[in-house]
Formats: C-alpha cells, sequence, structure tokens
C-alpha cells in the first residue's frame, strides 16, 4: 500500500507508467479482437463447409472484419514513437498568393478539424490571423487525443490545390499552396532546457470578437527563440500569463521537433518541410479540376473522392505514411 501512495506521488514517473499502460492495453485488446474474430472465422468456415446457406454469406463478412482488424493492429504496431501517443500543435500559413492561399488553409483547417473530431478528439485554437478578404494568413491549434501526434505527423508539409476560383470572375483555374506543421505536445516526461535569456517577449493585444466582447487588454503574446529564431504565438487564454504560459508549450514542442529532425537528418535524408511554399516542395496534390484526385508524393496514395478527402477522411493517406516511414527506416 506504501508503494502504491508513492507510486501517485511521483506525478511524472506514474504520467510515464500510465502512457506505457494505455499503449500495452491497446496491443492486447487488438489482439484478443483478432482471437476471437480467427474463432468465428473457424466456425463459420465448418459450417460453410456443410453446406450451411447463412454461413456461407456470412463468411465474406467476418474475412472483411478480419481485415480491418489487421489494419488497426498493423497501424498500432507503427504507432511505437516516443512521442506518437502524445497531443499534436498544428500550426498552418498560407503560401503566396492572397486570397486563394488564405481560402485553402482555411479549407486544410477544416479537413484536419473534421478528421480529429471524428475520432473524438479534442480541438483548441491557440492563435490566428484571418486573411485580408477571405479565409486565414496563418492559425495554430492543439489536437487533444490518444495518438494524435502519431497519426498527423503525416500532414507536415506543403499541400498543392488546383481548382475553378470561386474568387476569379473569369473562372479560370488557380494553384494555390499553404504549410502544415505537425509537432508533438511535450509533456514533463521529456526535458527541454528553455533558458529565460534565450527568450524575446512582445506583448500585443489580442482579437475580440466585436462589441462588448472584445479584448482590450495586451494579453496576446509573442515569443521568440534567439537561438533557434522559431516563434510562437498566442492570444487564445485570458490572461497574458496564461498565454505566456502556453506560447512556452508550443515552443518547446516546436524544439523537440527539430531536434528530432536533425537526428534524423544525420540517419538518413528526410523530407524537409521548412521549403519555400510554392512549386516542387509539396507532399500532396488536391486536384479540382480538370479531374479529381488526391496524391501523396511520398507514399504515391491517391484517391478520386477528393471531397472526401477535403471532409476529413485522411485515414487511407495517414496509415501508408506510417508505412512509407517504416520501411524507409529499415532501409536506412
Amino acid at each position: 500500500m506504501e508503494a502504491l501512495e508513492g507510486f501517485w506521488q511521483d506525478s511524472e514517473s506514474a504520467g510515464k507508467i500510465q502512457k506505457e499502460k494505455s499503449a500495452l492495453e491497446q496491443v492486447v485488446n487488438n489482439f484478443n479482437h483478432l482471437s476471437e474474430l480467427a474463432d468465428e472465422l473457424e466456425i463459420t468456415i465448418d459450417y460453410a463447409l456443410e453446406g450451411d446457406e447463412e454461413s456461407q454469406g456470412a463468411l465474406s463478412q467476418i474475412e472483411e472484419r478480419v481485415e480491418v482488424a489487421m489494419a488497426e493492429a498493423q497501424k498500432n504496431a507503427l504507432l511505437s514513437g516516443e512521442t506518437d501517443a502524445n497531443n499534436a500543435i498544428i500550426s498552418i500559413n498560407a503560401g503566396a498568393g492572397g486570397t486563394e492561399s488564405c481560402d485553402w488553409a482555411s479549407m486544410l483547417h477544416r479537413m484536419l478539424t473534421r478528421w480529429a473530431e471524428s475520432k473524438g478528439h479534442k480541438v483548441t485554437i491557440l492563435d490566428h490571423q484571418y486573411g485580408d478578404s477571405a479565409g486565414i494568413k496563418s492559425i495554430t491549434m492543439t489536437v487533444e487525443g490518444a495518438f494524435a501526434y502519431g497519426q498527423m505527423k503525416s500532414e507536415t508539409g506543403i499541400h498543392r490545390l488546383v481548382r475553378i476560383s470561386p474568387f476569379d470572375s473569369n473562372a479560370r483555374r488557380h494553384t494555390s499552396f499553404a504549410s502544415v506543421f505537425v509537432s508533438p505536445e511535450i509533456d514533463d516526461s521529456i526535458e527541454i532546457e528553455v533558458l529565460d535569456k534565450d527568450l524575446k517577449i512582445d506583448v500585443y493585444r489580442s482579437g475580440g470578437a466585436g462589441g462588448q466582447s472584445v479584448n482590450t487588454t495586451d494579453s496576446a503574446v509573442r515569443m521568440t527563440h534567439i537561438p533557434s529564431g522559431i516563434v510562437v504565438t498566442c492570444q487564445n487564454e485570458r490572461s497574458q500569463l496564461q498565454n505566456k504560459q502556453t506560447a512556452l508549450k508550443i515552443l518547446k514542442s516546436r524544439l523537440y521537433e527539430k531536434a528530432m529532425e536533425e537526428k534524423r537528418a544525420q540517419q538518413a535524408e528526410v523530407e524537409d518541410s521548412k521549403k519555400e511554399i510554392g512549386w516542387g516542395s509539396q507532399i500532396r496534390s488536391y486536384v479540382l479540376h480538370p479531374y479529381k484526385m488526391v496524391k501523396d508524393h511520398r507514399t504515391s496514395f491517391e484517391v478520386g473522392a477528393a471531397e472526401k478527402v477535403l471532409d476529413g477522411d485522411l485515414d487511407g493517406f495517414m496509415n501508408s505514411y506510417l508505412q512509407w516511414s517504416a520501411l524507409n527506416s529499415q532501409e536506412s
């Protein structure tokens, strides 16, 4: 009993063990589910071989369920990175192109939000800057849920859209670019040192909703990490202190991801998520005209149902990325 009390007193260690416990429970649950399906499949096959028509019809349904369960188990096995189970911090930035790119950034925000909400994850906007005419210039948000980062890390990079512009009176085809950067939310189990002398902190007036709810205090925070040049902003919280704390959390997340990128770059060639937001650097293309297709240029995974993808149907892209990433890691 004393050992159990001591376990909970060390919150940092307890949190880490709880996270490992949840991951192991998921593996066990997947194994048990597959075992149950295998038993059900074996019994159904025996009945089908004896000429039972109802069993013959159920056989294909069980095989489909086994296939889905196997794919889910494989995905969970690939989500074994140190921070894959963590929440995700996502930044979306419009590329050059004014209203077109701002509208595209807004569409990407909607797409990722819909995917996250379909998984039961919580989405919180931390900072945003609207476009001059439509859409958003930039937005930062957190996605809280099991393995949010592990799945959403596939979205890091430049996204390209080809469509007939709704803003062009001549109905011409336009190409737009926007960048997505995903980093893991860092908890106390991972130490990231940030010195006060390395920080430049600016405060400014955060944008309100208008009318009586306008925020008239200088509570928004812009935090610059001088050694790395990383800049993060937060205006979502009610007080300047809370915004500083949240901005520091985002900064630590970016610094961790930067360190991991440098480590991966030493081991093998990795994709560069910091390229210019433009031609030749996109990870994925979304074509709505003259045909409809979404293609990931890293994995070659593609689908024709572009609207479904833009509505948040990203599982196929995320799963293919996990497999592609694991294969590249083995080769390196």
